[in-house]
């Protein structure tokens, strides 16, 4: 129980990466609030240690006023998780202006409105862990995915400017690049890569599955261990770090 009586804040903590995090930082011993747009699907995976919180990351009135109230009830945020993002594809000539803003303000915007108002608290205390939850395409030009692309490679930015920012001080921010994750956005990327590929839906499944060097869709749970360990003993003087989950080197 490494981090009983940590507060942690997991944003998109409802599915995929962000409640697998939200369960390894719990079995832990950590209190976590989870946030989402949903108040029901953060509900059904409120299990012990967990607590659900509707929050709009693209919404800067809603995090302050959601992330006060999360620092109220549980104390400090020691540990924020900035997971919240969508993943989505279009074609240069096909990205309009409302799915650029719209991408920039969930992948972008969201998280760092989400790690100012955590960190607010956090600063108070004698510790603290930032992670950002970047991907593969934070750290080279993905195919088809120029915005996204885009947003995460500025979410790669943001979390390396910070860890400069605070050298030294008992906090770290790192971001986790993962490559394709087995997760409900990848059931949704096979009907958008299909369509615009022209390929089946094995097909377009095997897209992904290829894009990780070792051939096979990455597990939640393995991202969830990486998160685990920035924020486990010894763990101090790994900041400003960029960790691959991909199956081998990007």
């Amino acid at each position: 129980m490494a981090l009983q009586g940590k507060h942690a804040l997991v944003t998109g903590g409802g599915t995929g990466i962000g409640l697998a995090i939200a369960w390894a930082l719990a079995a832990e011993g950590a209190q976590v609030t989870i946030t989402g747009r949903r108040q029901e699907v953060l509900e059904d995976a409120a299990t012990e240690g967990l607590h659900a919180l509707a929050m709009d990351v693209r919404d800067e009135a809603d995090v302050t006023a959601k992330v006060e109230a999360a620092v109220e009830a549980r104390g400090p945020v020691q540990i924020c998780v900035a997971n919240a993002g969508i993943a989505e594809g279009a074609a240069l000539h096909k990205t309009s202006m409302e799915f650029w803003r719209d991408m920039m303000a969930t992948n972008l915007d969201g998280a760092f409105l989400t790690i100012r108002e955590c960190f607010k608290s956090m600063r108070q205390t004698g510790w603290g862990r930032v992670i950002t939850v970047s991907s593969i395409a934070g750290l080279r030009g993905l195919k088809g995915g120029a915005c996204y692309t885009a947003s995460k490679h500025g979410l790669v930015g943001l979390t390396r400017a910070l860890s400069e920012d605070y050298l030294g001080t008992p906090f770290t921010f790192n971001a986790l690049c993962p490559g394709y994750v087995d997760t409900p956005i990848v059931e949704r990327n096979i009907t958008s890569i299909a369509q615009r590929a022209g390929l089946n839906a094995v097909e377009a499944l095997d897209v992904m599955v290829n894009a990780n060097r070792h051939k096979r869709l990455i597990e939640p749970e393995e991202v969830a261990a990486a998160a685990l360990w920035l924020c486990g003993p010894g763990s101090g003087s790994v900041n400003g770090q960029c960790i691959e989950i991909a199956g081998g080197q990007m």
